[in-house]
């Protein structure tokens, strides 16, 4: 039985995945080094890696890096600040799904750069709780996060389902014993979702998953709790 719902923030909720990469590519071209998309998918939205570890390689300083990123996050709060748009048919899901269980976000974005992306969106008053990397001490791909926003729910992690649009979102939804469904973003399209309890082509999809899980779930019967499928 599905008890809660867990949410991905960026590139499921509001499209700023473009915007953050983009300031990313902007501070690390001016030290010389180019992040390509390709770069970006597979260090961020596959790995979990940090993109400044391509700087790191040119031998900067800690303290010179840490500027870089500085200068990252205060870019990237100057795109945010001209309005982020909620991705595609996400306002529909949300309110046909207000109220049937909690609904989690579970976020590796800062909290100011949260509250700048939701700003506008009139999002946040469909969800009981809301976590971002100001919350917990390792971030996706560890499980901590999902594991943090179930137990503040109460709920048990293998009665959640995940909604993720990367790779790395999908490996900490597994370790945590959730469920999963991925709905892959152009820049993390190349991951490799194959763990994933569904590949979506749209955020529409989410409800009728929820109730194809559910009738599974009734069917298994005496067969006893549903366990994660082995990643």
């Amino acid at each position: 039985m599905i008890r809660a719902l867990l949410w991905d923030n960026d590139g499921v909720l509001v499209d700023t995945e473009p915007l953050y990469f983009r300031a990313t590519r902007d501070c690390l071209a001016e030290i010389g080094v180019e992040l390509t998309r390709e770069h970006f998918g597979d260090l961020s939205l596959r790995q979990g890696r940090s993109c400044f570890d391509l700087a790191a390689g040119r031998g900067l300083a800690a303290a010179e890096l840490e500027d870089l990123r500085r200068r990252r996050n205060h870019r990237y709060a100057e795109l945010l600040r001209l309005g982020v748009d909620p991705m595609p048919g996400v306002r529909e899901c949300l309110e046909r799904l207000h109220g049937t269980r909690p609904m989690a976000i579970v976020t590796s974005s800062n909290p100011d750069h949260f509250a700048l992306a939701h700003a506008r969106t009139g999002l946040a008053g469909f969800f009981e709780l809301v976590l971002t990397n100001a919350d917990y001490t390792h971030t996706k791909p560890h499980p901590e996060p999902y594991l943090t926003a179930a137990a503040r729910l109460g709920v048990e992690p293998a009665s959640c389902l995940v909604i993720e649009d990367s790779e790395r979102g999908l490996r900490a939804a597994r370790a945590a014993g959730m469920r999963c469904a991925v709905l892959p973003g152009d820049l993390g399209a190349s991951g490799d979702f194959a763990s994933a309890d569904a590949v979506l082509a749209s955020v529409r999809e989410v409800p009728e998953l929820i109730a194809r899980l559910s009738r599974a779930d009734a069917a298994l019967g005496a067969g006893g709790p549903w366990r994660p499928r082995s990643s």
